[in-house]
């Protein structure tokens, strides 16, 4: 695809017998967010290091900026911006010396990186403790740190593998802030994370890892539609008559459910507020509430899970 930024074909990992990856075909495109999910042993940092360079493929091809990380993984280094879930830095040297001297490996020179190295401690909120040594640092702390690192950088591509563990509420949502800045500066961002609902938040496009494959993949509604039957949740609430079968014929209504004191759940294919209004007023009902909402990620993820389960439990019944 012309504008893939990063695309993998049939990648595939084996580790001593154990295969990692599975023939994983992945794009990402310029300028999104794309989120990665899995459980732990799927797949998601094999792949990622994998695009770094930093492991090599059993077979299957990674492209990174049109780059082979496997051949010159120092070029995808020059121009990826790379956040792990444990960062490392000098713990000797403060906050804007350990900036200091990724600027210089990267070839900044110092008038530049003196400027870039106090607007990326204002922006992830560490310009008070520029000057402290980095080992009195928490986590927290580590991972703002490791941001800042990134936005010296400037890269084109941002990975992260789990950005906002250890940091609190506040701090993370600041931290899903500056993720939303890099995308309004026309960065691609990889996002590997636990956390489904910040996924949900900031994500374009997503990826279920399962097994070293990829199971599902496209926006949450695509997702949702998918895994739950439908992409959007109506709500209803009215007296008068059963309008389950009514609501059941309007196009787009995937699945009516009547609950108790005249209330309705459907599952739909987009926005039908206004034809679910239509249509209960001209049943005979008296409308009382009509809201709508999206299936949460996590409920997709919670779903998918269980269908795997019941059809692997099938499956042995079977063997």
């Amino acid at each position: 695809m012309a504008d893939a930024v990063i695309q993998t074909e049939r990648l595939t990992k084996d580790y001593d017998g154990l295969r990692a990856v599975d023939e994983l075909d992945l794009v990402v495109e310029a300028g999104e967010v794309f989120g990665v999910l899995g459980p732990n042993g799927s797949g998601k940092t094999t792949t990622i290091l994998m695009l770094l360079g930093l492991t090599e493929p059993t077979y299957g091809t990674a492209r990174v900026l049109a780059l082979d990380p496997a051949r010159r993984p120092l070029d995808v280094k020059a121009r990826v911006g790379y956040l792990p879930e444990q960062v490392g830095f000098y713990e000797d040297l403060t906050a804007r010396e350990n900036l200091s001297y990724i600027a210089r490996l990267n070839g900044i020179p110092r008038r530049d990186a003196d400027a870039r190295i106090d607007d990326a401690l204002e922006r992830i909120g560490l310009n008070e403790a520029a000057d402290r040594e980095v080992k009195g640092f928490s986590r927290g702390m580590r991972q703002r740190l490791g941001l800042a690192e990134i936005l010296v950088k400037r890269p084109d591509v941002v990975i992260l593998d789990e950005p906002t563990l250890g940091l609190d509420p506040q701090a993370a949502l600041d931290f899903l802030d500056t993720i939303r800045g890099l995308k309004d500066e026309g960065i691609t961002v990889l996002l590997s994370s636990h956390l489904l609902y910040q996924v949900q938040a900031i994500c374009d496009r997503v990826g279920l890892f399962h097994r070293g494959e990829m199971a599902l993949e496209g926006s949450v509604p695509d997702l949702a539609r998918e895994v739950l039957g439908g992409a959007y949740r109506i709500n209803v609430e009215a007296e008068g008559p059963d309008l389950s079968e009514a609501l059941r014929g309007i196009e787009g209504v995937l699945d009516v459910r009547q609950a108790e004191g005249g209330r309705y759940v459907l599952e739909a294919e987009g926005d039908l507020r206004a034809h679910v209004a239509e249509t209960a007023v001209g049943a005979g009902g008296r409308l009382h509430g009509l809201d709508i909402s999206e299936p949460s990620l996590d409920e997709v993820y919670a779903e998918y899970f269980r269908k795997e389960k019941e059809g692997s439990a099938d499956g042995r019944g079977d063997a």
